[in-house]
């Protein structure tokens, strides 16, 4: 039988800046029964984490305030106001109400053991002895399918991959079976198949507990998954609500088609990804890509049997010393003018094979050419004059940004080492074209990094890689951490700057529906080796190795 366990009522939140309180959360409404996950959607900004953090009093006091509404947490004959700050509460959290953060290393104390930070949860909220805590750590961690659940035990969270350092999470959250368990862009930074496990534990998990689940995530595949029913927020606002089916069906908003409407997967290659602005105008019609979809034939980077190798060290007092080899015998040609997409999970040499490209790191062995000629034995002096023209861009911008300079000083920085000819004018002249070139304002050359967006801060990336005035680009998980809206603008903005600027790309992610869309070739890796390659449309419609199967099979569209 279900019950109800969460009864949220015209909440409203608002944030002080300045002395101004601004109302941030307007008249949320939704209830979550036993059993059940409510899935909230929505960009960046919308309010969907707010609305989670006010239930467990974790908004900050002096700069937030509770403008008016209800949250009635429901424990058997018991209701319980989450919303009053008394020590009651905020006691209810964890023994009662469980939260799964997005990033589990900044969620987890690196200076203790996962085995260690079980025990003192076990401890507090259900009064066993240190004994019997430390057996019900290491149930868990078997319950949750860590591999060889004693060493997690004494494992630091360094020494876990992101999928186990999550499962960790999920193992600390669950071991005292709350009754709601909220869960914020749990998966956001895991690869599909990671995800998919991922999420799998936490429905299995709430089933065997019957717990009530709240899903924020602006990643509608995976809300459509998982979610009974959906709450759609915008600009703080309730935009839409509805069961599952139904809103993916038959969305009544154009806010909600435009957030369904600007994924990879539900656009034909040769049309532009709309965007969720261009719906809420009425536009339901994608225009024509212009990026240029034929190669002009000559080989720009040519890789022959390239390897790389790392020894890995393992263990705090007795050490002990594996060989990793990150990249085995990898051979491949990149096109001038192409898009040459790159897949894999995590682990599988993507991003080791990326920096050998860009001369951060030495091969053992093997050749690399450019432009036809041997760039192999380059050192530092030499790569330093190529990496004009062969530019990064990274998945996290804003530790790729100096957060002490302004967006004008970052672009001139670039010009003044790579295009050193241009007089004071010129430069001027330049770095107004590029910032207006990845959509924006001539007044964000004034601002420092801080001050803008996910979104902008990519834009602002991938304009100072421009000033460079590069031929080859490699985007490496650069749009995997944006919100799918965003993500729609940042890929048609690296196809128009394609056509624009006659750029090479290697596209890089474990998110085969945007390689799918953006590229014209694929190469598949899984633990160092190319184990498949082939054109996009091959390689997403008709793979033929098992691997790359699972690769598809893990996704949620």
């Amino acid at each position: 039988m279900k019950s109800k366990v969460l009864s949220v009522k015209d909440l409203s939140i608002s944030f002080s800046k300045d002395e101004t309180w601004n109302q941030v959360l307007k008249n949320i409404s939704f209830t979550v029964n036993s059993g059940e996950t409510l899935g909230i959607v929505g960009e960046s900004g919308s309010g969907k984490s707010v609305s989670c953090l006010a239930l467990l009093g974790l908004l900050p006091k002096k700069l937030s305030r509770v403008d008016n509404g209800v949250a009635t947490l429901s424990l058997g004959s018991h209701e319980h106001n989450l919303l009053d700050g008394s020590t009651s509460s905020l006691e209810l959290r964890g023994s009662h109400v469980g939260m799964i953060f997005q990033e589990p290393m900044t969620s987890l104390n690196p200076l203790y053991t996962c085995g260690n930070q079980l025990v003192e949860v076990v401890q507090k909220h259900l009064k066993l002895t240190h004994a019997e805590a430390l057996a019900l750590a290491e149930e868990w961690f078997e319950k949750v399918e860590l591999p060889n659940p004693k060493r997690v035990l004494s494992s630091y969270p360094h020494e876990l991959s992101g999928g186990q350092r999550q499962r960790v999470m999920i193992a600390m959250t669950m071991s005292c079976k709350p009754k709601l368990l909220i869960a914020d862009e749990p998966t956001t930074a895991l690869d599909v198949t990671v995800q998919k496990s991922v999420l799998d534990l936490i429905s299995k998990l709430q089933a065997e507990n019957n717990t009530a689940v709240i899903f924020i995530s602006h990643d509608l595949g995976v809300v459509k998954n998982i979610a009974d029913n959906v709450l759609v927020m915008r600009q703080g606002e309730m935009i839409e609500f509805n069961n599952s089916k139904k809103l993916f069906e038959s969305p009544q908003h154009n806010y909600t088609r435009g957030l369904i409407a600007c994924k990879p997967e539900n656009t034909l290659k040769e049309n532009r990804l709309l965007t969720v602005n261009e719906v809420l105008k009425g536009n339901l019609s994608p225009s024509l890509r212009n990026s240029t979809f034929l190669n002009k034939g000559d080989v720009l980077y040519k890789v022959k049997n390239l390897n790389k190798s790392y020894v890995k060290r393992t263990g705090f007092i007795k050490k002990t010393s594996t060989i990793v080899e990150a990249v085995k015998d990898v051979s491949f040609e990149i096109l001038r003018g192409e898009t040459l997409g790159l897949v894999g999970e995590s682990g599988c040499g993507k991003s080791t094979l990326s920096k050998i490209l860009t001369g951060l790191l030495d091969a053992d062995s093997g050749v690399l050419e450019y432009e036809g000629v041997d760039i192999s034995s380059y050192d530092q002096k030499d790569w330093k004059n190529l990496r004009g023209k062969i530019q990064f861009i990274f998945q996290d911008p804003f530790s790729a940004l100096n957060p002490r300079i302004s967006v004008e000083k970052l672009i001139l920085e670039v010009l003044i080492k790579h295009q050193p000819s241009l007089n004071n004018h010129e430069r001027e002249e330049l770095i107004l074209k590029l910032i207006m070139d990845v959509g924006l304002t001539k007044e964000s050359l004034f601002k420092y990094p801080h001050q803008f967006s996910g979104g902008q801060r990519q834009r602002i990336v991938i304009a100072r890689a421009l000033a460079a005035k590069p031929e080859f680009i490699i985007a490496d998980e650069s749009v995997s951490a944006l919100d799918v809206s965003v993500q729609a603008q940042v890929l048609n903005l690296l196809n128009d700057l394609k056509s624009e600027y006659n750029l090479t790309f290697l596209f890089i992610s474990h998110d085969l529906s945007v390689v799918h869309y953006m590229s014209d070739h694929v190469l598949v890796m899984n633990e160092g080796v190319i184990i498949e390659r082939g054109s996009s449309e091959e390689i997403y419609n008709n793979p033929q190795k098992t691997y790359t199967k699972r690769l598809l099979e893990s996704m949620y569209s």
